[in-house]
């Protein structure tokens, strides 16, 4: 199966220009805790829940601080046509639970997580990669 027949096509999308409240409604709106950020129809980020409070709130900046200022900006993707198999391999090896989809024109097309595989089909290697993002480390680690 390839990621595009499990992805999620219909994605919210922010600018680094947005502050941190619109991105935290958005996200609220859509029980949701991740969104892309793009500029000029070009992937430039991504911001999660967990980089408003930790990048935001926990460094002082206030719900009218921008994207850019906490967006995660070193951006790991996929394309729509990689075997869901070796993408749940990546997402095991770099610790990520979602990744952006895009085309060969480097066009973002969706979003894919390991709940999305896990429920078509793929819930031997969903679970095998959430065992790998679960271990400890990775960027967001907190024990050092």
């Amino acid at each position: 199966m390839r990621v595009r027949d499990a992805m999620t096509p219909d994605v919210q999308l922010c600018t680094p220009e947005d502050t941190l409240r619109d991105a935290a409604e958005a996200m609220a709106a859509l029980n949701c805790g991740l969104l892309p950020v793009t500029d000029n129809e070009r992937l430039v980020g991504m911001i999660s829940d967990r980089d408003i409070a930790v990048r935001g709130v926990a460094m002082g900046r206030g719900p009218d601080a921008r994207v850019r200022d906490v967006m995660t900006t070193d951006v790991k993707y996929c394309f729509e046509d990689q075997d869901i198999e070796e993408i749940t391999m990546n997402m095991g090896d770099i610790q990520v639970r979602r990744l952006p989809v895009l085309n060969h024109d480097k066009r973002l097309i969706g979003i894919v997580s390991i709940g999305d595989f896990a429920n078509n089909g793929g819930s031997t290697q969903a679970g095998e990669a959430l065992g790998e993002i679960s271990r400890p480390g990775g960027e967001h680690n907190q024990t050092h």
